[in-house]
Formats: structure tokens, sequence, C-alpha cells
């Protein structure tokens, strides 16, 4: 092993980053991307350079995976801007604040409201259906209202 460590050619590089980035497609989140970039330069510094040694082998392989690990994780942090749409997936926060008819009768605190097409489990005072209730607040799937 020892043996094949001390005469890596070009070819093992390029065959490592090759591996590397077909092991990345199956998901890893990006972690091998940059070690398959990393694998593929350090092949191509040992074509242009051939009597490149084994430890600068090793320590260019190391260093450029780090960096370029870091860099992307720097660009995608400068590139990340704040949202347009900030209430985005967040579905119940657009319901507080509006009123809506008691769909089934809030009996012991829990009752529900129809919203569109869907109904909503809703926790306030008890209230028979048909009264106009006014959603506070929301606690997961949960709205929270009051009587209006």
């Amino acid at each position: 092993m020892w043996e094949f460590l001390q005469h890596l050619s070009f070819w093992d590089w390029l065959a490592l980053g090759t591996v590397l980035l077909i092991l990345e497609v199956f998901g890893t989140g990006g972690y091998l991307l940059w070690m398959g970039i990393a694998a593929a330069a350090v092949g191509v510094l040992k074509f242009l350079i051939p009597g490149l040694g084994l430890e600068l082998q090793l320590l260019l392989f190391a260093v450029l995976s780090i960096l370029t690990a870091v860099y992307w994780w720097k660009r995608q942090r400068s590139a990340a801007k704040a949202s347009d749409q900030p209430g985005l997936n967040m579905r119940g926060s657009e319901l507080i604040g509006r009123t809506f008819l008691v769909h089934e009768a809030i009996i012991e605190g829990r009752g529900k409201i129809k919203v569109s097409d869907g109904v909503w489990i809703v926790t306030g005072p008890d209230t028979p259906a048909g009264v106009h209730v006014r959603v506070i607040s929301q606690d997961g799937v949960i709205l929270r209202v009051e009587t209006v």
C-alpha cells in the first residue's frame, strides 16, 4: 500500500476526483463536491509537475479541499438575501387579525372555523356556530380566537 502511495500518478488523483464527484450525485449535500474538485486539481498539478512528492500532494489536496469549501460557504452566505415573501410557508400567520364564522361550535375551548376551502381547529371562549370570531394568534396548527 505504501509503495502505491509513493508512486501516485495524475490518473490516480483524477480517478479519486471522479469517484468523489460520482458519490456526490447520491446526495451528500456538497461535502464531497469540493474534495472531488480538489483531487482533480491535484491531478492536474501532478500532470504539470511530475516530480511532485507524496507529502506535497496530500498537503495540496487537504488545503485545496478546505479552501474550496470555505470559498463556497462564504459565497453562499453573502448571496443569501432576505425573502420578498417573509410569510411564505407560514400558513396560519396570514390569518391573524382576520374574522371568520365559527364552522363548528367552540365547546370547552375547542372548535373549528372555515377558511376558504379548509377548516382550522381553534381555541377560545365557548361560541356557537355562525358567530364571527377574530384570529388573535397561532400555536402550530391551532388558531387562537376571540369573539367579535
